[in-house]
């Protein structure tokens, strides 16, 4: 497809008003787009939408988990700049503390899916028609987790290895109206989410079964780049650190090998045990 500037386009990001969805919504506006950023927390979105300055940036409170509260974001999107573009689809949460499937609370296992899974679905529900209506275009954000094991992180991974299809298929169904969707993969991003997550000691230990190289984290801002770039690219996918690409390609053989190096590691189960027992 041809290049897609961003210039003149209206942008909704979700969860935008820290970390990757403020970098992204900042480097949009900053590229000539018109964005929204929506979030649960009315003080501090309207400090974000305050922060990227100008009239072209509304600060929105919306929650992915309420239908009619999605669909009222996308439809304050249009009356306030005529239209919308491009949605990303970033709102997303993880399991804390980090449990084993047994272990872990039904109720938060499944917020997380809600929040991660149905929560970009019902963005997609509310803003497609406006995506195919303007030849638009589409990210949605996945993860690493949707080809590695999710260990501790079930339903995060769970919830990213559905966005991946979701987003495949997009792709796919919205080409002939002339829009696009982009899956964007992440490894470990320096946010809150993360940050939040290595707090926790089990965490730290269980990195210690991650090669070395597969740890390194990116900032916010280089996460942005890459999904901006790649929506005016209008690429299929996007995926930073760009090291974790062979085992997306790789995943039917690299998969398998790296459960059984994480089932059989020295570290692994005593710290699995040690969750379950609490």
């Amino acid at each position: 497809m041809a290049r897609y500037p961003v210039d003149g386009k209206v942008a909704l990001v979700t969860g935008g008003m820290r970390g990757i969805g403020f970098e992204t919504a900042k480097l949009l506006h900053a590229r000539g787009a018109s964005v929204v950023i929506t979030d649960i927390d009315g003080d501090g979105v309207q400090r974000a939408a305050a922060e990227i300055g100008s009239e072209r940036a509304l600060g929105l409170v919306s929650d992915v988990r309420v239908e009619a509260a999605a669909q009222a974001a996308v439809e304050e999107t249009v009356s306030r700049f005529g239209g919308l573009d491009l949605v990303i689809a970033n709102a997303g949460i993880a399991p804390h503390p980090p449990r084993t499937f047994l272990s872990m609370d039904p109720e938060d296992f499944d917020r997380v899916l809600d929040v991660d899974l149905n929560g970009v679905v019902r963005t997609m529900r509310a803003a497609l028609p406006q995506i195919v209506a303007r030849s638009g275009h589409v990210v949605l954000i996945s993860s690493i987790y949707a080809f590695t094991n999710g260990v501790l992180m079930t339903p995060y991974a769970a919830a990213k290895a559905a966005v991946e299809q979701l987003g495949r298929a997009l792709r796919v169904e919205l080409e002939h109206h002339g829009a696009s969707a982009t899956v964007a993969y992440f490894g470990f991003v320096d946010t809150d989410m993360v940050a939040e997550a290595y707090s926790n000691p089990v965490v730290e230990k269980l990195d210690e079964s991650i090669p070395r190289p597969l740890r390194k984290r990116i900032s916010p801002a280089t996460a942005a780049r890459g999904i901006v770039d790649g929506i005016e690219r209008r690429a299929a996918r996007v995926i930073l650190p760009r090291r974790w690409e062979p085992l997306r390609v790789l995943r039917g053989i690299a998969g398998p090998a790296s459960d059984e190096f994480i089932r059989h590691h020295r570290k692994v189960q005593p710290l699995l045990r040690d969750v379950d027992s609490r």
